[in-house]
């Protein structure tokens, strides 16, 4: 049924990306960000109010720090907040986590973000290149698949082959299910796992 839904979404998904899709450099993420609004079991009420943080952050950080970041992605569940991303400096990396946190209705942030100065990034790339948006398609797939895995409330991010995972899982038995199936993918160096246990009601 999700894979059925997912293959619908897809591509009106790619034409109604706007503005703020300027923060997620990933396309796939607005493939995603439809697939959840269409089978989540949450209220409209709450995925409503996540959109509206998500857009606003979006705009925070976009509008005031477009020149000062390699790249940032923020994603939100129940009003929860994670930052992924790559910075060149430990306070730029605090500012982006001071704009994000302004934002009205947040209730917890985790600040992902990295910090990279642009001739290390320079020298990974050469040393070992990892292709993130792959990755992401990966873990995508592979839960997706997993038997036992709600994959609409997870929500992930790979940085450099680091792999944030965020959302909410019904037990810790999925939750630990999913960590290990992403820890397998190649090319994945660590997986911090921000997803909360939450059962249905």
């Amino acid at each position: 049924m999700i894979r059925s839904i997912f293959l619908a979404v897809a591509v009106a998904a790619l034409f109604v990306a706007g503005p703020a899709q300027a923060l997620d450099l990933n396309p796939l993420s607005a493939i995603k960000s439809a697939v959840e609004a269409a089978v989540e079991d949450r209220s409209a009420d709450d995925i409503g109010t996540d959109t509206r943080i998500k857009a606003e952050i979006t705009a925070e950080v976009v509008d005031k720090m477009a020149s000062e970041v390699i790249s940032i992605s923020a994603d939100v569940y129940e009003q929860d907040v994670m930052l992924t991303g790559v910075v060149k400096t430990a306070e730029v990396r605090a500012k982006a986590a001071r704009l994000a946190r302004s934002v009205e209705g947040v209730k917890k942030l985790y600040n992902e973000i990295l910090v990279i100065k642009p001739v290390d990034k320079k020298k990974g790339a050469v040393e070992g290149f990892v292709d993130d948006t792959v990755i992401e398609t990966k873990i995508n797939g592979l839960l997706l698949d997993a038997s036992g895995v709600n994959v609409t409330n997870f929500r992930w991010r790979s940085v450099q082959g680091h792999v944030f995972l965020f959302g909410r899982a019904l037990s810790a038995a999925e939750l630990q299910k999913a960590a290990n199936i992403v820890k397998g993918i190649k090319g994945v160096a660590n997986v911090t796992n921000r997803a909360k246990v939450k059962p249905k009601g």
